[in-house]
Parts: C-alpha cells; structure tokens; sequence
C-alpha cells in the first residue's frame, strides 16, 4: 500500500468505523423493522418502558382522552374521533421503521377514510412542529399529526418503542397494540372488521 492511503487510513480510522457502524445500524433497523435508538424514546420523554408491548396484544381498554396540538397549533382531542376507527400510531421523523409504516398508513386513510377510519400520528420528535411539519408536506401524509408529550406516553401506558400503534374502535376501546413495524395489509386486517 501506498504511505498517504495508510496514513489517511490511521488520520480517519475512528471516522471510517463509525460511518460503517451507522451503515449497518440503518440497515439492520430497516430489514427487521424494529430499531434500537426508537426503542429509547421512552427516555426521551422521561419515562420507563411499560411491560405491555407484545405486537399485535389485544386488550379492550377505553382509549384514554388526550388533547394535543396539531402542527399549525390547533387543539386535536381525543373526542373529535368518538364514532371512527382509530389508528393511533406514536411515531418519530428519524425512526426507519416508523417512515416505513407512513405509505401505508397514507393508502388505509385514503381508501377507507370515507369508511370511518382515521389514521392519527402522534409525533415524538423533540423538535416540535418546525421539525415535522417540513417531512408531513414532503411525504404526502393526509391524516391528522399531532404533537406528543409525555403525559399521552404515560396516558397509553408508556411507549417502550417507536413506532407503536393502537387500534381503536368506533366504541373507544383500544383492540390491539403493536409496537415496531406492522404491514399495511396487516393493519388493514384489522381495521375492516371494526369498520
């Protein structure tokens, strides 16, 4: 080997590790659906993980009433949903599997919106509305994105992972929580016998 690509080798090692380290994390979150820095958005908000977080669990427990503030400000509660089936879906913009899950969740809102479905992202970005606001315009997203805070974390029992979605029937109860990424065929499974 040539002495200046060795010795850029030595002046780069830790930058070249770690570029690589954040290659594969990137990848190994988007194949298995799941991701190690989603799973520490409990922290995030200053709670401990709840011991309820099997995919797919089936509960029937009222939704908890909540009000939020949508992205332009506007209070968002829970009450404006009374009647529909909810996907409420706890999210993040620098979570692989959570943007995977939002073309799906685009598709189930458009086709079965008119139906009485609505899908509900509660959105766990520190950053606030200036940070989600830009990502909902680029990526199409035509359902509601409320802004999260600890004390809807700790009202759904506490979020041990993004992205953690419950559906909601039309009576308010929630009938099954899924935590890590879910297909959009699975969840359309599950929203057309509530609808």
């Amino acid at each position: 080997m040539n002495a200046s690509f060795v010795s850029f080798l030595k002046r780069h090692a830790t930058v070249l590790i770690l570029g690589v380290g954040l290659i594969a994390y990137v990848l190994i979150a988007g194949i298995s659906g799941s991701c190690p820095a989603c799973s520490a958005v409990t922290s995030l908000v200053g709670l401990s993980p709840s011991d309820e977080s099997e995919s797919g669990s089936s509960s029937l427990s009222a939704m908890p009433s909540w009000e939020l503030t949508d992205l332009q400000g506007h209070p968002v509660r829970s009450a404006d949903f009374e009647g529909k089936v909810v996907l409420l879906d706890f999210w993040a913009t620098w979570c692989p599997p959570c943007r995977k899950e939002i073309p799906g969740f685009i598709e189930l809102q458009e086709r079965y919106g008119e139906a009485g479905l609505v899908v509900v992202g509660v959105s766990l970005d520190e950053g606030g509305a200036a940070v989600v606001a830009p990502f909902v315009s680029k990526e199409g997203i035509n359902y509601p994105v409320v802004m999260g805070d600890s004390t809807i974390v700790e009202a759904f029992g506490g979020i041990a992972s993004i992205p953690t979605t419950f559906v909601i029937n039309r009576d308010g109860q929630i009938v099954e929580r899924h935590v890590g990424y879910v297909s959009q065929n699975r969840f359309e499974k599950s929203i057309k016998s509530l609808l």
